[in-house]
């Protein structure tokens, strides 16, 4: 097949850690070459937020096209709402051209314009929203910056697509609450390198602490870390690396870097953590296994890959019992799951693991088999294919039988 891939800011070429380059990134690169390893003509269409790149990258066997639509230059993606009409303009252009088979949409705004490209086209659209207004709406209120419209357009794209694609159960209620048919949803959960993350390999070097737990992502309130620093305060001879963010010359002005330091301080914990900024996607597997727990404790997370690179690399993981990590993290066997913002309940989580060394390779052989067995990409590449096929081989019936 000739499949499309259209992911509006999250390029994945980008380098991750900024405000905007996290896990949507890391899923689209690794689905688009897995996809393209089982035969498949791959091309993924980002806005371009730069004048120095290429139009068109080669990211493996795949191509990445930078389309433009706004001004060339770093927007934060709640303010990209207006350059869509023109975004989809230029899809349809492309289409045109490179007529896909099927295009997968991720991000609500990309889904917006897939959806109004390939009505020009007549091509098939398949919706992944990774995340949803609804829920960002409710545990950000007024801090949410999302556009007003948000929520009514998702739902329009909903009904307008071939199939949605969820990555967790949660997000299956989610929509049925907002009124699409669960029909027309299927549940393929985020995937993870499992060529990259491994028990076996080097390990980052230790600080003096006896125990490391190991916090990953961007540095937004909703990761959560705030939570962990406060828990660290019952937990002694342990340290917290919360790895994520701006390079390291950067973190000094980064406005959350300074909370969660100041938060360290007020604690009295200032040296037991350490932020290390953004870290090189090859070092990570490294930075993983030198922690004895990985924790993950956000308010809200639509799927959350951390619990998967951790787990693939025998790690134990303790996190917050929200949206996809609900499915991913087996209580008591892989780790554990605790309410979120609850300080008390992530260290009595905690100590047990810290304190038993048997139980934390338990928990982490545990995690490796869960890893390896449903999260691999060639898997989630191949479920994700076959739902491809059963969407256009649908939609080939149907225009049948309007042209009949």
């Amino acid at each position: 097949m000739r499949i499309a891939l259209v992911s509006e800011h999250a390029n994945p070429l980008a380098a991750l850690g900024g405000a905007d380059a996290g896990g949507q990134n890391v899923h689209v690169a690794c689905l688009a070459l897995q996809i393209a390893k089982l035969g498949h003509s791959v091309i993924v269409y980002t806005r371009r937020d730069n004048t120095d790149s290429p139009a068109r990258s080669p990211m493996g066997p795949v191509v990445v096209e930078q389309v433009p639509a706004g001004p060339p230059a770093r927007i934060p993606k709640d303010d990209l709402f207006p350059f869509m009409p023109e975004f989809a303009e230029r899809l349809a252009d492309r289409w045109d051209v490179f007529r896909p088979d099927i295009v997968h949409a991720h991000f609500w705004m990309s889904g917006m314009a897939s959806v109004r490209a390939a009505t020009l086209t007549g091509t098939p659209v398949v919706q992944t929203y990774h995340a949803l207004g609804t829920v960002k709406k409710r545990h950000q209120g007024a801090d949410d910056t999302s556009p007003a419209c948000r929520i009514s357009v998702e739902r329009d794209i909903g009904w307008a697509c071939d199939q949605i694609i969820a990555t967790c159960r949660d997000e299956v209620l989610e929509l049925s609450r907002m009124g699409i048919d669960s029909e027309q949803v299927s549940i393929v959960p985020c995937g993870v390198d499992l060529d990259r993350f491994g028990p076996a390999g080097p390990r980052a070097d230790r600080g003096g602490a006896r125990h490391r737990l190991l916090a990953i992502g961007r540095l937004v309130p909703r990761k959560g870390f705030d939570t962990a620093i406060e828990a660290l305060a019952g937990l002694p001879d342990t340290e917290l690396v919360i790895a994520g963010g701006p390079a390291p010359r950067e973190l000094a002005a980064d406005p959350q870097a300074r909370r969660l330091r100041e938060l360290a301080e007020a604690r009295g914990l200032a040296d037991r953590v350490h932020l290390t900024g953004g870290v090189p996607r090859e070092l990570m597997p490294a930075l993983i296994r030198s922690a004895d727990v990985v924790v993950c404790t956000p308010w809200y997370e639509p799927f959350g890959i951390v619990p998967l690179e951790a787990m693939a690399s025998g790690k134990p993981v303790v996190a917050s019992a929200v949206g996809g990590l609900t499915d991913t993290v087996l209580d008591g066997v892989t780790g554990a799951l605790v309410p979120p913002k609850n300080a008390p309940a992530l260290v009595a989580a905690l100590v047990p693991l810290l304190g038993d060394p048997a139980l934390r390779r338990r928990a982490g052989r545990s995690g490796l088999f869960r890893a390896r067995t449903r999260y691999g990409w060639p898997q989630i590449a191949q479920e994700t294919v076959d739902i491809y096929a059963r969407v256009v081989a649908r939609r080939n019936v149907l225009t049948k039988a309007v042209n009949r």
